[in-house]
């Protein structure tokens, strides 16, 4: 995108799918003069090449990073909390961006300059690639410390996503304050004798 803006904040989020943890969202700002090499969607990169983008990132450019934790996504459900956490992602920039570079299909309410979306960002836009890569790394990081709370759970193996080491320990264990409550497999857990 060539409209002679300086400052352009790519934006996107990792964790909407998940039965547990957070979503998070990131918004970055690049630096023109220090766009890391090989930025691309977070879910083509490897889990070593995706930590090594975000050092790259967080030392050069300028991030913000929110979390929307269950209890926000139960409140708004998973595309409101979203929708919350990206405006507030680019609020938490130090200078409000010239425009707003959104992965997705939706423009939150609320942004504080203009802001296109983009279908596939994340292998459109270099600074989108870097917001999903900063989210990605950031919500995997929580995975570990999800576990430690509830090591029935596995949650650093699958990252709360509803796989059958999940469901099973769900099923037999019931839901932790990690799990989102308002999401129907959590429900029917919950309701179990």
């Amino acid at each position: 995108m060539t409209r002679g803006l300086l400052r352009v904040a790519g934006v996107d989020e990792a964790g909407r799918g998940p039965l547990a943890g957070p979503v998070v969202v990131a918004a970055v700002v690049l630096d023109p003069a220090n766009i890391p090499d090989g930025l691309n969607d977070s879910k083509k990169l490897t889990a070593k090449r995706r930590d090594a983008l975000f050092i790259e990132i967080m030392a050069t450019a300028e991030v913000s990073i929110v979390t929307a934790p269950p209890k926000i996504i139960d409140l708004l459900n998973i595309r409101g909390a979203t929708l919350w956490g990206m405006c507030q992602a680019v609020l938490g920039l130090g200078e409000t961006p010239d425009h707003v570079l959104i992965d997705g299909r939706d423009i939150p309410e609320g942004m504080p300059c203009p802001a296109d979306y983009l279908i596939g960002g994340d292998g459109r836009s270099v600074s989108i690639a870097a917001a999903s890569i900063i989210a990605k790394v950031m919500r995997d990081r929580m995975c570990p410390v999800m576990d430690c709370d509830h090591p029935g759970f596995s949650f650093a193996q699958h990252k709360g996503y509803g796989t059958a080491v999940h469901m099973s320990a769900l099923t037999t264990l019931g839901p932790t304050g990690h799990h989102r409550q308002s999401f129907a497999p959590v429900l029917a857990a919950a309701r179990l004798p």
